[in-house]
């Protein structure tokens, strides 16, 4: 038979719920779930905030875009060097080529020369005057090889730009301001005036006044 202890009334002790043992299992619950709250918290445990990370993949992706930029500027600056330094090296080719040909020029003039005095009467250098004319015109092949030509200059209208006049004499056949004769050759390479013709111009007939229709207003640049 149990034996149960009664207190001085004769009743059953109860279980007091502030007892120690009862206190401790209630502490454990609310412990437990600031435990999961803290561990849960991505900041609180030394983590980086979504935010944090939106801002810096912005960031990356800002600094991608300059270095992008920057690599299409320097790409295109490169180019237009590229460009340039073949403009330069074109355009000195062709100055040299130029300086060249117009060296050249003074040759022709002096086996026309040699080729009219050889033809004046009198002469009979026939042989001479064949030579002189195969040198010429091989030269003059060398010249159209270039795209040079030469300028057509008597009976044109007197251009600064093609002539240079250097005599300005009366006719009463030519219209004023017209060439007459050609001292010596003008020449262009393709529409570029290689050398102005030396000419003289027509400044009208005798007894005509400046200022009048058949005056004469030569000049050169």
């Amino acid at each position: 038979m149990s034996k149960h202890h009664k207190d001085a009334d004769g009743n059953h002790p109860q279980h007091n719920p502030a007892h120690p043992g009862h206190v401790q299992e209630h502490d454990q619950e609310p412990r437990a779930e600031h435990e999961d709250a803290a561990n849960s918290d991505p900041a609180g445990g030394g983590g980086v905030a979504p935010g944090e990370l939106q801002a810096a993949l912005a960031a990356k992706e800002q600094e991608l875009a300059e270095l992008k930029d920057k690599y299409l500027r320097a790409l295109a600056d490169g180019e237009n060097a590229r460009k340039r330094i073949r403009q330069q090296s074109e355009e000195s080719v062709r100055i040299q080529r130029e300086a060249i040909l117009r060296e050249l020029l003074p040759i022709i003039d002096n086996l026309e020369r040699a080729v009219s005095a050889a033809r004046a009467p009198g002469s009979e250098s026939k042989t001479i005057i064949d030579g002189v004319e195969m040198v010429l015109r091989s030269t003059m092949d060398l010249l159209r090889g270039q795209g040079v030509t030469p300028l057509e200059s008597v009976g044109q209208k007197f251009d600064p730009a093609r002539h240079e006049a250097v005599d300005q004499v009366s006719s009463a056949v030519h219209a004023p301001n017209t060439v007459v004769e050609e001292f010596h050759r003008g020449y262009q390479i393709g529409d570029r005036v290689l050398r102005t013709a030396r000419v003289s111009v027509s400044k009208g007939a005798r007894g005509q006044s400046d200022g009048e229709d058949g005056a004469s207003d030569v000049e050169n640049n």
